[in-house]
């Protein structure tokens, strides 16, 4: 493969800001990537393992705190997960371990006791909700992303961490150290990659593929198509029924709430792993297209009666 480097680097580029908003336009949507490690550790990952109550409440904290000044009671919480089937005692476990962890920080309200997001998981759920929420699909006109760095020795734990954020990014790799993403992905990764205090490290280049080979050939190369594929068709098994169910009338507040909050969560990893390759280069019929239209079609329907019954949890006495 040869690939074309653009006279000037992009490190320098000031893209342009990007609305942070879900489409209720109040900034409460939620998308937040728990994936670490290898592209192909993370599809393992996310083939093998059920929920868990952490994700779950972050999700909850994610669509409803934000529009709460950021603030749940630990009660609310409770209650909540109570509704998607979880015990209470799993439910305080779970936010202890993410106090820990400093995603949720203890905070009293009017004698309440009670968690808000940390600032770190404000900004990755802003990020997030650009990525489930308005997701771009490139086209081949957009170019490619290439990145490279160098990490000192003695800073050499930094490299698993990049290596972390390039792969939630979507990035797939050419060669041993040589990242690239869709052209589209540059204003998302350089504005990562300085939140969190890599960008000295990093060298992105704006790129063109040259030859040699045919680049459909090349992308199934740098990323799992078939894994994701896979991971596609099980959502779209998954909840097209609930569709269905919402269509035919048969979902109460509360039964919106029970599907809608595990969906998103189960949905927001998806976008991480996919980083929205132009369709000419993705294998004909791409099921990504179609879940992504179930996605948005199940968010539609389900958001606004899950959000009445949790605000009625919530304010509840």
């Amino acid at each position: 493969m040869q690939l074309l480097l653009r006279p000037s680097m992009i490190r320098n580029m000031t893209p342009p800001t990007a609305g942070l908003l879900t489409p209720d336009g109040r900034g409460n949507g939620y998308g937040v990537s728990m994936t670490t490690g290898t592209f192909a550790d993370d599809l393992a990952t996310e083939r093998s393992s059920e929920l868990q109550p952490r994700e779950l409440i972050v999700t909850i904290f994610g669509l409803y705190a934000r529009a709460e000044s950021n603030w749940l009671s630990v009660a609310s919480v409770v209650r909540l997960m109570s509704h998607l089937g979880v015990d209470g005692a799993a439910v305080r476990s779970s936010i202890s371990r993410l106090k820990r962890r400093e995603t949720l920080e203890a905070h009293r309200h009017d004698g309440a006791a009670g968690y808000s997001l940390s600032k770190p998981t404000l900004d990755a759920l802003a990020e997030g909700d650009v990525r489930i929420f308005d997701r771009k699909r490139a086209e081949i006109e957009d170019g490619w992303l290439m990145v490279v760095f160098s990490i000192p020795e003695s800073e050499r734990d930094k490299r698993h961490v990049l290596r972390t954020f390039l792969t939630r990014l979507g990035f797939g790799t050419t060669a041993p150290g040589v990242w690239i993403a869709p052209g589209s992905l540059v204003r998302e990764t350089r504005e990562t990659l300085e939140r969190r205090g890599l960008s000295e490290y990093v060298d992105m280049y704006s790129a063109e593929h040259l030859g040699f080979g045919d680049l459909r050939t090349k992308v199934r190369t740098w990323w799992d198509l078939d894994a994701l594929t896979t991971l596609y068709a099980a959502f779209l098994d998954k909840y097209r029924p609930v569709l269905e169910r919402s269509t035919a009338g048969t979902l109460t507040p509360q039964d919106a709430f029970a599907e809608y909050v595990p969906m998103l969560t189960e949905w927001r990893r998806l976008p991480y792993l996919d980083p929205g390759l132009p369709l000419p280069l993705l294998p004909p019929g791409w099921n990504g297209v179609t879940a992504g239209r179930l996605f948005d079609e199940l968010n539609a329907a389900l958001s606004g009666p899950a959000r009445e019954h949790a605000m009625r949890i919530i304010h509840q006495p």
